[in-house]
């Protein structure tokens, strides 16, 4: 694609010199999913910069040109088929990480990985993020979801968030004027975070070790973690574990095509190898239904979905 050929607001900016970012058409998704699958974007575009980010979303919103703002994959099923939009990653001024002594905060930016911000929390002998220790996402999309355990998560270490919003502009607000539930948050889809603060307090450093030692072994001896996966695919349902409810269901190491029910946590469906998006989703709903019919009881994904048609 040209300038001299470009044909509406949003290609003339893709192929603007200035524009501030790094622009892949036609895109094979399966290369920024952990799953390993998924077809073409339209668009895949890096951003570098809150100015390049803004253009690139108001330009979208001009040419009715869908969009979507991804971290690592980590949570996300592309469809085979790809997405006919732009998806947009967050690049150099979102990877940022630093550390303010006096209010004992973390200013983190969105496109950091979690699994960094801990490893920089233990070098300086700082506690309260040894629950996400090996979390494989982003910063942003860890705040999103509320990730963590069933007794600890993110939301609680947030002492603010900024966002942009297409139409509203840049806001910041305090953790607690957020709503945090278990595997939700009250951001909308259209609010595009940004950055936080973390808090964290002074420890023993062996006390933090020890916390992230044994959460890592935990993960390491449940969790399939050699096989590419979205991690856990149900939300737990209310007083009930959903990693249970299938494995009751005697769907463990059940398969559709090359996806399966893993054997070790049959709340995590992997890639064998040459596992489609149709598989997955094929075998999601042969869960949900499996689960539905034994139990009464509607599993709910945690996975977000991408390209597929309602």
């Amino acid at each position: 694609m040209t300038a001299r050929h470009a044909s509406s607001p949003l290609e003339a900016l893709l192929v603007d010199g200035r524009f501030d970012a790094d622009v892949y058409p036609s895109e094979p998704m399966s290369r920024h999913t952990m799953y390993r699958i998924g077809g073409p974007a339209r668009f895949y575009v890096q951003v570098a910069s809150i100015g390049a980010l803004t253009r690139l979303v108001e330009a979208c919103e001009r040419t009715d040109v869908p969009w979507v703002v991804v971290g690592r994959g980590s949570n996300l099923l592309v469809a085979d088929e790809g997405f006919p939009g732009v998806v947009i990653a967050l690049g150099r001024d979102f990877r940022t990480c630093r550390f303010d002594e006096d209010t004992q905060r973390f200013c983190v930016g969105a496109g950091v990985p979690l699994s960094s911000v801990v490893q920089e929390a233990f070098r300086r002998s700082l506690a309260g993020l040894e629950f996400a220790v090996g979390t494989p996402g982003t910063v942003g999309g860890a705040l999103r979801m509320n990730a963590g355990s069933r007794d600890e998560w993110i939301g609680e270490r947030v002492a603010s968030v900024t966002t942009f919003t297409p139409g509203e502009g840049l806001v910041r607000r305090a953790g607690d004027e957020i709503a945090w539930d278990y595997r939700t948050s009250s951001f909308r889809p259209e609010d595009i975070i940004l950055e936080c603060e973390l808090s964290v307090e002074p420890a023993d450093p062996f006390f933090i070790r020890g916390k992230m030692e044994a959460s890592l072994a935990r993960r390491k001896k449940t969790q399939p973690l050699s096989d590419p996966s979205c991690g856990s695919v149900f939300r737990n349902p209310e007083g009930n574990s959903a990693g249970a409810l299938v494995e009751g269901a005697g769907l463990k190491g059940v398969c559709k095509g090359g996806a399966q029910v893993s054997e070790l946590h049959a709340n995590f469906i992997v890639n064998t190898g040459d596992a489609t998006a149709r598989d997955v989703k094929d075998l999601i709903e042969l869960v949900q239904a499996k689960v539905s019919e034994t139990y009464g009881i509607e599993l709910q994904p945690e996975v977000r979905f991408l390209g597929f048609s309602q």
